[in-house]
Formats: structure tokens, sequence, C-alpha cells
């Protein structure tokens, strides 16, 4: 039961707070923008608001420990296997096994310390006249 761990407003009208917690989830589901929040869950500002505060609040991190320990109660729980979060990279397919020849390696660096080089100089010549223009 997730409504315990949901903090209620002090203003207004008591929010629908089980709708509010899955428009929360449906957006984290999909990965869409938070304006693309379906209408059914009510307006998008709404249920962004109520994400914030319960953000700040830590109200995620009750819940997710609440969850876990009820879990943990009932020996359903096993934290090995636990991921929250993956991310891939992937290189371009041309990029897989890429051999350099070192003498090559050692040119390339040796021509991007050199273009670093002149980049840093030019721009330390433009500084160098827009400081004599700035004085005259």
């Amino acid at each position: 039961m997730v409504e315990p761990f949901l903090p209620v407003g002090e203003r207004g009208p008591v929010p629908d707070l089980r709708r509010l917690f899955n428009a929360v989830m449906w957006r984290f589901r999909t990965g869409a923008p938070w304006r693309d929040v379906p209408e059914e869950y009510g307006s998008w500002s709404t249920v962004y608001g109520a994400f914030q505060r319960w953000a700040v609040a830590g109200t995620f991190q009750t819940l997710m420990e609440a969850m876990i320990a009820e879990a943990a109660a009932r020996g359903q729980v096993d934290l090995d296997l636990v991921s929250v979060d993956s991310t891939v990279a992937r290189a371009h397919h041309h990029a897989a096994g890429m051999a350099v020849d070192p003498e090559l390696l050692d040119g390339l660096e040796k021509a991007v310390a050199e273009e670093k080089g002149v980049q840093e100089r030019d721009k330390a010549h433009r500084w160098l006249r827009r400081t004599k223009a700035a004085t005259m």
C-alpha cells in the first residue's frame, strides 16, 4: 500500500494521491516529458509539482525502504539482484576492435597537442587585440 507514505498537502483540496503517484510512475516508466503525462492523471504541472514536493521531502526513499522492509518480513527480498539504473553506451560498429599503429597514434597525439597550442596562441592574440582596442 502506497498511500500511507504519500504526504497530504497542507492547503487546498485533498488530492487524489494514488492518481498523482500513478502519474509520476507512468512518466518514469515511459520516459516521456512531463508535458506528455496523459490528461486522465490531471494537469502535468500538478503531477510535476507533486513529484517535486515528494522528492524534496524524501518520500520516494521512505517508500522504497518500507516496501523492501515489508518484502523482507515476508522473506521475499533478495537485494543481491537489485539494479536501479543501467546505461548502455554503444560505439559505432566501425570502432569495434580497431588497432592503431603505435607510430600513427604518437603522430596523432602530437598533432592534437600542436593544434591545442595554436588555438591557445590565437586566443591570447585575440585577447591582446581586444584589450589594446579598448584602451585606445
